[in-house]
This record gives structure tokens, sequence and C-alpha cells, in this order.
């Protein structure tokens, strides 16, 4: 049997796998170059179509009663955005700046305060965050440039408001998006 082994060369020493101390792995020959060549990659730009800052009021929307599912903020290049999505539609809506960020609280006419020095309000309608939407109602972004808070101030027989609150007063913009259905507003950071 050992003259078989010998013949295939079973015989040599086989390789360590366990590195030995004071050697390289290092292959002797540079890897080639990607074969690829990545597209160079430019910021994203808004469509065409997107309005430009205003300052002034905004409003739009559809008739038909929507639901809120999801709300966001985002602070982007040049703008801090305020999302709601809805989950048929973008009901009526007016955006209303405000010289302070106080805001009646719907039904009950208490005064509600948020963060910062310029106030928006967001009304929307027909529309209701009840049991479709289960985020935050209040939510603080003290860190962003110019959106410091947005806070559900009505949710009462079909109106749904939300106070926005800003560093300073700035333009604005307002948009929607659909699928999902969204309302989008922006505000100018520059």
């Amino acid at each position: 049997m050992c003259l078989v082994l010998s013949a295939c060369g079973l015989t040599a020493a086989l390789p360590s796998p366990t590195a030995v101390a004071g050697t390289s792995s290092t292959p002797s020959q540079p890897a080639s170059a990607p074969r690829i060549t990545p597209p160079p990659v430019s910021p994203p730009q808004p469509p065409a179509s997107l309005a430009p800052f205003q300052c002034a009021d905004a409003s739009g929307g559809v008739s038909g009663n929507a639901n809120l599912t999801a709300v966001r903020l985002a602070e982007q290049a040049g703008f801090d955005r305020f999302v709601l999505q809805f989950d048929a539609r973008v009901p009526s809506y007016t955006v209303k700046r405000q010289a302070k960020p106080a805001f009646k609280n719907g039904a009950s006419g208490q005064s509600v305060t948020v963060s910062g020095a310029a106030g928006v309000l967001v009304q929307i309608h027909p529309a209701t965050a009840s049991g479709s939407y289960t985020g935050a109602t209040d939510i603080l972004h003290s860190n962003y440039s110019v959106l410091v808070e947005a806070k559900v101030v009505e949710d009462f027989e079909g109106y749904l408001s939300w106070g926005l609150g800003l560093a300073k007063p700035v333009c604005l913009r307002a948009f929607t998006l659909s699928d999902p259905p969204r309302l989008v507003i922006d505000f100018n950071t520059g």
C-alpha cells in the first residue's frame, strides 16, 4: 500500500494552513483594476415641476375623506420637510403662516404653544388620525435649521390640524404626491 501512495505523490509534506511569523501573505502580483467603473453620482435634483418657495399661504387637495397613516420630518439640503401620508387621497388642506407658534386646540379652544419663534397651521378636512395613525403626535427636532416642532392641535369631527413651530419665519412650498398619497411642505433654510 505504501508503494501506491508514493506513486501518487501523497507522501510529500502538505502546506501548513497556519501563518508563519515574519512571513507575508501578500501576493507577488497586484490585483487587477476594477473592470466596471461606476458612473459619477450627482446629488438628486427636485423635479422641474416643483413649485418655488413662496412667502404666502398655500391650499389644495381633493374632496373626500382620508385617514392619516404616517408623519415624517426630514432635514434636506436647502429645506426642512414635513410630510403627512394618507390612505386614499390628500383631502382639502390649507397651510397658514403665523407670526407666533400658538394655536387653538380644536373644539376646546385652549391655546397650544409649540417651540419656535413663528408658526404654521396645517389644516386638513375631511380627515382623521384617530384609529389609523399610531405614531407620535408631538415631534421635536430642535437640531433642524427651521422646523423645530410638529404637534397635533386638532383631530375632531373630520378636522385634523397640525401646529408647526419654526425657528424663524421662512418661505415655504406645499405640494402633493401620489402612491402613497402625501402632503409635502418644505421650509426654505437658505
